[in-house]
């Protein structure tokens, strides 16, 4: 056989799935799609996770957008992280083009156009589905994490989370936490002391600053009621379509902090909700996290552990993560160990420094007889990209430089009034647009601090009267401590508004 035969026969066998699987494009040899070499990823590998990478403008969106609809289709439900919001065109049809057909000829697959259903969600005060949870269903650990806190710092916070337990007080909301904090490190200090032991003023201050930084990124708007259910991701629509449920983050692209307190929150619900499945024939979710590097930029140590344990666990619960950043070496050696598909899209070399990550890259994909891959890495077209996966058995599939199928819904975002017509008929952006204060710890500890205050005063009122000489009443020591309590806080949030002023200017 020649070049070309051996390598059909490759791709073929190498990508060839007894069950269901989706069609990612067409196989090339020498820059030249194969119309006879179909690349197709098994349905039962998509909860292996994956990662989808290129530079700017290489066609990164338009391959999760293919992807998404291919999920779809088949009755998989996808969450979409969407930073920059280009992804909600995926609810409507797409418009035939001539160069869209022309590629789909080269490829050998039909092309028609589809909508998909869309849910549109939220994180801060968007129109769309509320996504929030509360600060007890994060417990000490995660919330420790999150706050990047020490050893010491995070023990504190078991405490913080065993006394609101011992007694019945919800931690739901930020304000919840910064109350309680407060009330241990003044009048609730000695009550902490006998139960608990002693706790550092300068540790509960630290605490409290980087609750408050994490406020100041929106997570007052995240921290809260009514907490949203994980089961409302898994809808299948009337047609047996798997709903793609997109968060629009593009007003948060500057606090990395909120975004990686949600998805790890999201993954560990997720986790910690669902059945084991084991080696289902396709998965119960597929999260697509796009811009990747805004969480393990930020991220500390502790929570980059937490996030590779997870990516680890998951996918036994059949979830699949896919990571979508501009260069592979932007996600952890951990966490990139643990992806079997990987879509590569072109990469720039402007610098030396440019072309050792390329290098880098390019030892992080098999070899191939077909493919430098180096160069090929730097020569890819828009919509073309080097694809590996994992086939049924769960063995690597041959490299292939692939000409990736169009998306068939559309190719640009929504309109404010499109938008408005899908949240308008949501079920989930009615259930969850109400927001919930039920009584939990700031409204019991200042109820516990105000029975304090007249308890004392109808003391002070039977005892007999004083000398003009005598110290303070009880009455005005409690009420000057109450006053202390309720200040501090707003103290602290003043010094933080002036800093921002401060730096902002």
């Amino acid at each position: 056989m020649n070049k070309k035969e051996n390598f059909i026969a490759d791709i073929t066998t190498g990508y060839s799935s007894k069950g269901d699987s989706i069609i990612l494009g067409g196989a090339m040899l020498d820059g030249e799609p194969i119309a006879e070499a179909h690349v197709k990823i098994p349905l039962k590998t998509l909860n292996r996770h994956g990662l989808i990478a290129g530079a700017t403008g290489t066609g990164k969106t338009k391959t999760i957008q293919v992807f998404s609809e291919q999920l779809s289709n088949a009755g998989i439900p996808v969450l979409m992280m969407d930073i920059k919001g280009d992804f909600s065109g995926i609810a409507k049809e797409g418009k035939e083009e001539g160069f869209i057909t022309e590629r789909h000829a080269k490829i050998n697959i039909p092309y028609n156009v589809a909508a998909f259903p869309v849910e549109l969600m939220s994180l801060s005060k968007q129109n769309g589905v509320r996504l929030r949870a509360t600060v007890s269903e994060f417990g000490p650990v995660l919330f420790s994490r999150i706050l990047d806190l020490n050893d010491t710092q995070a023990g504190v916070v078991a405490v913080i989370f065993k006394y609101c337990d011992d007694n019945q007080m919800p931690l739901l909301d930020l304000k919840d936490i910064k109350k309680v904090i407060n009330y241990i490190t003044e009048e609730g200090k000695d009550e902490i002391a006998a139960s608990y032991g002693k706790i550092s003023t300068a540790t509960t201050g630290t605490i409290l600053r980087k609750i408050i930084e994490l406020e100041q990124q929106g997570g007052d708007l995240f921290f809260g009621e009514l907490s949203f259910e994980t089961d409302d991701l898994m809808r299948i629509d009337e047609n047996g379509k798997g709903y793609v449920n997109i968060i629009r983050l593009t007003d948060i692209q500057d606090k990395p902090k909120l975004f990686s307190t949600f998805m790890l929150s999201l993954l560990a619900e997720i986790y910690q909700k669902m059945p084991e499945k084991g080696d289902a024939e396709q998965p119960e979710l597929v999260i697509f996290i796009d811009e990747a590097h805004l969480i393990f930029n930020e991220a500390s140590k502790a929570l980059l552990e937490q996030i590779e344990t997870i990516v680890k666990l998951i996918r036994s619960k059949g979830v699949g993560i896919y990571f979508v950043t501009q260069n592979p070496m932007d996600v952890p050696s951990g966490v990139l160990a643990q992806l079997g598909l990987k879509i590569q899209h072109a990469l720039r070399a402007f610098t030396a420094n440019d072309r050792q990550a390329i290098k880098k890259t390019a030892d992080n994909y098999p070899t191939s007889p077909y493919y430098k891959t180096d160069e090929l890495l730097t020569s890819l077209g828009i919509g073309e990209a080097l694809v590996t996966a994992l086939n049924e058995k769960g063995i690597p599939t041959p490299l292939v430089a692939t000409m990736m199928r169009a998306p068939m819904s559309r190719m640009d975002v929504l309109s404010p009034s499109e938008i408005d017509e899908i949240n308008n008929k949501s079920k989930l952006v009615k259930k969850y647009a109400e927001e919930i204060d039920r009584e939990s710890a700031f409204e019991i500890l200042n109820k516990k601090l105000a029975d304090a205050a007249d308890a004392a005063a109808q003391q002070e009122e039977q005892a007999p009267a004083k000398s003009s000489k005598a110290g303070p009443s009880t009455t005005e020591v409690v009420t000057k401590s109450v006053l202390k309590v309720v200040t501090s806080a707003t103290f602290i949030r003043g010094v933080f508004g002036v800093l921002t002023k401060i730096f902002k200017k």
